[in-house]
């Protein structure tokens, strides 16, 4: 597979080097496309590049070979970055670590300069750059030059319908983070101009209209291989830029969120019993994952994804070994804002509560002491079964991207946004559901005047937490700068309000040398 991807280095050079600046790209093999493709297994090889560049930084791993340089490439990792774009800039944690332009998340200072943002930013294009080429690999022309037959051509449909989600979803997150971005599909021409500047709408627009072109070629929910996008991963991905097409295009669309959710509910995806099935060593075998990226011992060998989220949440007097880690970073903790939305610390009444608190302080009086703060080890290489992961470095843990109890929430919002197509009753109903396994019984169950949104945007922290929604959840309700106060926000002990624009974070100053058709977000 890394003989294959090397192939397209040089396309991936012309097609995503003028527009981002970073990329550390070199063609590596004289092999012609047409060679490789002689063996049937190379397209699925290639797109499996495609699926590893969510979770894996370059070729060797952990490190020595790196897709993207201008930064560690232990940094580099597009989980990471996103997790850590989405996670630390909001109440859901702080970390201890000064490295240059890592504070500025949580503090709200970020500037076009940050070289994790910058990082981020470079992801995003490298994999829809990657996605493009698989797809200009995969014409109905190229296929025929070729003498493919029919069988595989059949595969390879199925393939691109997977590309062309992975594309999307890359394109999501552009737009979610950056507003308006660079467009450019398998269409363009390679080599001739950098990209134009694409409005967020107009993104918005090819999202859409991608995910439901693709949505019959991709296999029924849960047919396909795990850890590959299935129609049910679409659903989702549709049902979130509708949940959120308010803050993207202005004009809200919650009934076609409705409409989506509903087609998740209908496809057999089920609770798991045991809330921390989902965030183990053997969350692969649990029903409510939708869509995932995957991680293991043997084969995602990176200091990012995974690695990084269970070895930085624990430190000082934790043991490693409860958690199927070799070591902690001493580096993540939680604030008090999203611990006072619990009932207690223990976990005893909300199984959720997953604090450690001994030698711990609930406020934070120095970000940068491990001990002050709860650190929160949601995410575990154990198995339900109690067994560590095969490999105690890097974990078997996969990241559930998509799950039915987010499906709930996102139902019980669009619905109270007024969403048509669902109702109130089956909202609680659902949303009980999710109390009714965190509680373990039904003390914790909520009625039908308790169901506002506000209790929805704080249901979502408790079932949500380090999974990578809270910055999208806050701007949505309107809470993620001018409103909304949490330790440490804006960079002062009390927290405080910051300035509007940083919604969006910057397009990085490197991108703006190379591309001179975009334009600076806002404030920047």
């Amino acid at each position: 597979m890394s003989k294959i991807y090397k192939i397209f280095l040089f396309g991936l050079i012309v097609a995503v080097g003028v527009s981002c600046t970073d990329l550390e790209l070199e063609p590596q093999s004289s092999t012609t496309n047409a060679i490789v493709f002689d063996d049937p297994s190379s397209y699925k090889s290639f797109l499996a590049r495609v699926y590893a560049g969510l979770a894996v930084t370059g070729q060797q791993g952990p490190a020595g070979d790196g897709d993207i340089q201008g930064i560690d490439e232990g940094f580099s990792s597009y989980w990471r970055q996103y997790w850590g774009a989405q996670v630390l800039s909001t109440d859901e944690a702080v970390i201890g670590w000064g490295d240059e332009g890592l504070p500025d998340f949580h503090n709200h200072s970020w500037t076009a300069a940050n070289q994790f943002v910058t990082a981020l930013y470079n992801r995003i294009f490298f994999q829809i750059g990657m996605a493009n080429e698989f797809l200009r690999e995969t014409t109905e022309g190229k296929l025929a030059e070729r003498g493919t037959n029919d069988q595989l051509k059949a595969e390879i449909n199925r393939y691109r319908a997977e590309a062309r989600f992975l594309r999307a979803f890359s394109y999501w997150h552009a737009i979610d983070l950056f507003g308006d971005v660079p467009f450019f599909t398998e269409e363009d021409a390679l080599g001739i101009n950098a990209p134009d500047q694409a409005t967020r709408t107009e993104v918005f627009n090819f999202i859409e209209s991608e995910l439901k072109a693709i949505e019959t070629a991709l296999s029924t929910p849960g047919q396909g291989e795990y850890g590959r996008a299935d129609q049910a991963a679409a659903w989702a991905l549709l049902a979130k830029i509708y949940l959120n097409a308010g803050v993207y295009t202005g004009t809200d669309r919650n009934t076609d969120c409705v409409t989506y959710c509903n087609k998740i509910i209908a496809a057999g995806y089920a609770l798991d019993e045991n809330y921390q099935l989902t965030h183990g060593a053997d969350n692969h075998t649990s029903d409510e994952i939708i869509f995932s990226i995957n991680f293991d011992g043997a084969n995602t060998r990176t200091w990012g994804g995974m690695t990084f989220i269970t070895h930085a949440a624990v430190g000082g007097d934790m043991d490693p070994a409860a958690y199927g880690i070799d070591g902690g970073w001493w580096g993540l903790r939680t604030t008090s804002s999203i611990v006072d939305l619990f009932p207690d610390i223990t976990g005893e009444m909300d199984s959720r509560a997953i604090f450690y608190t001994e030698g711990h302080t609930k406020e934070i009086e120095n970000i940068f002491n491990f001990f002050d703060g709860y650190a929160a080890p949601k995410f575990t290489n154990i198995a339900s079964d109690g067994s560590p992961g095969s490999n105690a470095t890097f974990p078997d843990t996969d990241f559930p991207v998509f799950r039915l109890s987010d499906v709930y929430l996102i139902y019980a919002e669009a619905v109270l946004r007024g969403g048509t197509g669902g109702d109130r009753a089956t909202a609680l109903g659902l949303i009980n559901m999710l109390k009714e396994r965190a509680y373990g019984d039904n003390t914790g169950n909520i009625t039908d005047a308790q169901l506002t949104l506000d209790f929805i945007k704080d249901e979502r922290a408790r079932e949500l937490y380090w999974e990578a929604h809270r910055r999208t959840d806050l701007i949505r309700f309107g809470e993620f700068t001018d409103n909304g106060i949490w330790p440490w926000k804006g960079g002062v002990q009390e927290g405080k309000e910051t300035e509007s624009f940083r919604n969006l974070y910057p397009i990085p100053s490197s991108e703006l040398l190379a591309n001179t058709k975009l334009k600076q977000n806002e404030g920047y």
